[in-house]
């Protein structure tokens, strides 16, 4: 057989080579036997452990004892022996496989630098004293591993060397009994002494066991990095680093810090104290950055893919307060809101109630004192403002939420589907929510929580339902929100036509900015262009209309088109004024000016200016007439149009300024010369 360290500790019932009983190789009870594979066979994944437990039992020293690497590294740490600040140590496993173990502080008063590293980590080690037992710490400790829903975890009895086997056993039984009811009720248990290193190899392999069962955090779509230290290296300027949540980073690349949305480019990048050119989700990163200090950044900033998150006071949450609180949570109490390596101040609104009693939940949105960046299914924790206790955490549903209003049945109806339905359900949701706005893959992605390659799927699913359309490469629109658009637009129209019989069609931008000011001109371009294809709509020279509509005047209206065309005419280059014209029509203002409208539309009558309009009959004659003459001569003064056209300077001058304005002259000093 392969000796140990050439081996892979497996729980028996997986595909192997050779079984072996598990005290030949010194394994704790709860591991009955093992297989070996080679250490070439083993799959590398990507996993981050963290410590946790009362102050003083041992954490540190386990790391040590796994590693070979102290964490501590503050002078203070060092003088005072316990640790104040996370801790930090990569190390590899028998079989190869490389990891990574955040080490946090178990003091009561730097619970919130345990927050910081606790998010993001895949394994917990839950550390207990065997000569203490469970402590204040150790059951606040598990509180938040429970908030943050991780449920792979050893119990780790250390000091091992201190007590005898019927204290132990006494201890294990404790352990065990207060586990019982929690997410780590029957996670394995193994005692150990960092001393002695009695109980390492068994840990190492119950860690090899569990590090094969994790699922690994996904590489695909939008990176997100929360940083827990900034410094400086000389030589090479800002470094951070931080568990990469989500997506990958290269070198090279630029990011987006958030939550003061600078755009900042990598330079290097290291995993596992190694160079290297990418680094993906679920490895601890160190990221050397270009173009800003570390004066610009600080713990619980984040490193994003650019215009991906957006910062919010807002967050929609499902919280849940702790059955071991003391105090009930009330409507606009004031709490300290924890995500990722981030803290801040933070009001309560509890939005079906006033008052959140010890082990309930409800739907809660949280007003921040400074903007956070949340994503929809992050896990958050709170803490009593003061006195300063972990007292409950839930689930992000909207990351940048509306202001909410309580005791709302549609509000709470909306979040439950948020929360509660599916990717398609949700989607699907959020397009009809909107029925006045165009929505991109990213855009959903944000209120959604989900990647792009999730999205393509529901949303060709919802295209295929019908139940969405997709208006040009990956911008979508509701069936429902787009029918609602029709019929508001087809409503609007034929209520336009019936008033304005002698107009042809409603202009494009007015309706827009009258009543769909939330969609831009380009989008609602978009939206017509569907409706056009589907025949509810025609348009025409910027103006929107029902098919087959044609502008009809009314029988009076008809015979004072008559008589406008038979003196348009008759008057050919001496017409009359617009207000003479308004006098002969016998019409009312308004409806002489309906109908001077239509006759230019049809194009019997060409506006010159405010006051004159001309015949098109005796526009295109004067064009006719003037180019005669250019064929003799190259110069045109304007008395001398003014003989050709047989008119007056009254009228000659604004039909030559016409004739320029549409380059079919040019002037040039006081003559014209023909284009």
């Amino acid at each position: 057989m392969w000796s140990p360290v050439d081996c892979v500790h497996k729980w028996v019932g997986k595909p192997g080579i050779y079984q072996t009983a598990g005290r030949h190789m010194g394994l704790p009870l709860q591991v009955s036997a093992v297989i070996c594979i080679k250490k070439e066979e083993v799959i590398m994944k990507r996993f981050i452990i963290g410590t946790a437990g009362h102050i003083d039992h041992g954490k540190t020293t386990l790391v040590k004892g796994m590693t070979g690497l102290d964490t501590d590294r503050l002078k203070e740490e060092k003088q005072r022996g316990i640790s104040i600040e996370l801790g930090f140590a990569p190390f590899t496993l028998p079989s190869g496989q490389k990891a990574a173990i955040v080490d946090m502080p178990g003091h009561e008063r730097f619970i919130r630098h345990m927050l910081a590293g606790a998010f993001g980590i895949d394994i917990v080690l839950l550390t207990i004293a065997a000569d203490e037992g469970v402590m204040p710490q150790t059951r606040e400790h598990m509180d938040i591993i429970e908030l943050l829903g991780v449920n792979k975890g050893i119990i780790v009895l250390t000091k091992k060397d201190l007590v005898d086997e019927e204290w132990l056993m006494l201890v294990e039984e404790e352990v065990r009994e207060y586990l019982s009811t929690t997410i780590l009720k029957d996670a394995p248990l193994v005692a150990v002494s960092a001393v002695t290193k009695e109980g390492i190899p068994e840990l190492l392999a119950l860690i090899e066991k569990l590090a094969s069962e994790v699922e690994e955090k996904s590489t695909f779509g939008q990176a997100r990095l929360p940083i827990d230290r900034v410094f400086t290296i000389s030589g090479f300027g800002t470094v951070v680093t931080g568990t990469l949540w989500s997506g990958q980073l290269k070198q090279g690349e630029t990011v987006e810090l958030m939550p003061v949305q600078k755009p900042v480019r990598i330079r290097t990048l290291q995993v596992h104290n190694e160079k290297t050119d990418a680094a993906y989700a679920g490895q601890r990163v160190a990221v050397n950055l270009q173009g800003v200090e570390v004066s610009d950044i600080k713990r619980g900033y984040l490193l994003a893919t650019p215009a991906y998150l957006t910062p919010s006071y807002r967050v929609d949450t499902r919280l849940r307060l702790l059955s071991s609180s003391k105090r009930t949570l009330k409507n606009w109490n004031r709490v300290r809101f924890h995500l990722g390596t981030d803290e801040t101040l933070g009001r309560v609104i509890l939005l079906d109630r006033d008052e959140l009693q010890p082990g309930a939940e409800a739907f809660v949105q949280i007003v921040m004192e400074k903007p956070v960046v949340a994503y929809k299914g992050d896990r958050f924790v709170i803490r009593y403002y003061s006195p300063v206790t972990t007292i409950g955490g839930g689930i992000i549903i909207d990351g940048n939420a509306p202001k909410q209003k309580r005791f709302k049945e549609e509000v709470l109806d909306e979040l439950a589907i948020k929360e509660e339905g599916s990717l398609y359900d949700v989607v699907l949701h959020e397009l009809e929510s909107h029925p006045e706005e165009l929505w991109s893959i990213d855009e959903l992605g944000k209120l959604t929580g989900s990647n792009r390659e999730q999205l393509k799927e529901e949303l060709q699913q919802l295209v295929d339902d019908e139940k969405a359309i997709m208006l040009k490469e990956q911008v979508f629109i509701s069936s429902y929100a787009l029918e609602a658009i029709n019929v508001r637009i087809v409503e609007t129209l034929d209520k336009y036509h019936q008033k304005y019989p002698m107009r042809s069609g409603y202009p494009r931008e007015d309706m827009r900015s009258r009543f769909f000011k939330k969609i831009n001109p380009k989008d609602f371009n978009l939206v017509l262009k569907q409706l056009e294809e589907s025949g509810t709509i025609s348009s025409r020279n910027n103006q929107l209309m029902l098919p087959g509509r044609v502008a009809q005047p009314g029988e009076r209206e008809k015979e004072s088109i008559e008589k406008i065309r038979g003196i348009m005419e008759e008057q050919m280059f001496t017409p009359p004024g617009i207000d003479e014209l308004s006098s002969i029509s016998g019409l009312s203002e308004q409806d002489f000016n309906e109908v001077l409208s239509y006759m230019i539309e049809a194009s019997w009558l060409v506006k010159i200016n405010q006051e004159i309009v001309f015949s098109s009959q005796a526009v295109e004659e004067g064009k006719k007439r003037l180019n005669a003459y250019f064929e003799q001569e190259k110069e045109l003064s304007l008395a001398t149009a003014r003989d050709i056209l047989k008119t007056t300077r009254k009228y000659a001058l604004p039909l030559i300024e016409y004739y320029d304005r549409i380059r079919f002259t040019r002037r040039v000093g006081d003559m014209r010369v023909k284009l």
